[in-house]
């Protein structure tokens, strides 16, 4: 059985938010046009690794998991994010500048498509119209070193949610909520090269979004995440031709404001120098997208993909899907 829209919108809702938070209406049913889509992974490289990211850096992903990471990316790049779940369809179009002396700034933009629902009016067989629910978020974000391995990292946020018509959708009509929000974030290295970096980033904080009238507005799903990524050289032969290394990454989540129950995310990454990249991890989570994930990335010169599959562990939804793609600069 397909999916309505709107139920779509609540059960991805259920879904990602679990049970650590309810939206407004606190104990009332959850309605199709808050911001639990704020929640969903972006990016194939941290979804592999459990979703684990807080620590990480070196991509313009970091802009979604802690925009500390940013100010690590040693080139400029432009990014296409893709994700296929059981909810919708997400596109991302990024692209960040990289300076040694100004550090990184850059924008994107975030599409969560819904999908269209025909419009029938009463007693009748042709569709008159179609609604179509979305959600976008534009970011614009800046990063940069501060006391060599110390990294801070801001971002700005347009949130909107937004249901179009086309035709004659009565009883429905075109509905638009926008709010703002800001994701703060800092990154820490220690050792050599860094070799241990832990990662500390505010997300989702703003204003709520008022979709309908005041008192139904859904506030963000603000969360507060901990992290850290510990690197390690393995030995290999004079004649392996390039470094293997292994990343471990450990990451810690819980909504704004209540604390003692978080979610935990594991990551492990094997890397063949810069040419291939093989991931798996696990996000031990308060809701049924807690599960098991694998990753692969590989690096053709400046031609950079990502791949992951993430397996819900307790539900009987299809498994998301997630591909990057990145233009090094």
């Amino acid at each position: 059985m397909r999916l309505q829209s709107s139920e779509r919108l609540i059960l991805a809702a259920a879904l990602f938010l679990g049970g650590a938070h309810p939206l407004a209406g606190q104990g009332q049913a959850l309605e199709p046009g808050g911001a639990a889509f704020l929640l969903v992974p972006v990016g194939a490289r941290a979804s592999g690794l459990g979703r684990a990211g807080v620590a990480d850096g070196g991509s313009s992903e970091s802009a979604f998991w802690n925009p500390a990471g940013l100010a690590s990316l040693d080139t400029s790049e432009i990014a296409v994010h893709r994700a296929t779940t059981f909810a919708s369809d997400n596109t991302v179009l990024s692209g960040y500048v990289a300076s040694r002396t100004l550090g990184t700034v850059g924008v994107a933009a975030y599409l969560v498509d819904y999908g269209s629902q025909e419009v029938v009016p009463g007693g009748g067989r042709t569709a008159a119209g179609s609604i179509s629910p979305r959600n976008v978020e534009l970011l614009a974000s800046y990063a940069t070193d501060l006391f060599g391995a110390f990294a801070v990292g801001l971002n700005y946020k347009l949130i909107q949610f937004r249901q179009d018509c086309s035709g004659d959708c009565t009883p429905f009509r075109t509905i638009v909520g926008t709010t703002h929000g800001i994701d703060l974030g800092v990154q820490y290295g220690f050792g050599e090269s860094d070799a241990l970096r832990i990662g500390i980033a505010l997300l989702h904080a703003g204003f709520d979004l008022q979709v309908n009238n005041r008192s139904q507005a859904d506030p963000l799903p603000t969360r507060l995440q901990l992290g850290a990524v510990y690197r390690v050289r393995l030995p290999t032969s004079p004649e392996a031709g390039a470094p293997l290394d292994a990343r471990l990454l450990v990451d810690l989540q819980e909504p704004w404001g209540s604390y003692g129950n978080p979610d935990a995310r594991v990551g492990i990454e094997l890397a063949y120098g810069q040419l291939i990249k093989i991931r798996s991890g696990y996000a031990f989570l308060n809701a049924e997208s807690a599960g098991p994930s694998l990753g692969v990335g590989l690096r053709f010169g400046r031609l950079a993909l990502d791949f992951a599959r993430v397996f819900f562990e307790e539900s009987s939804l299809e498994n998301p899907v997630y591909l990057t793609i990145r233009a090094i600069l």
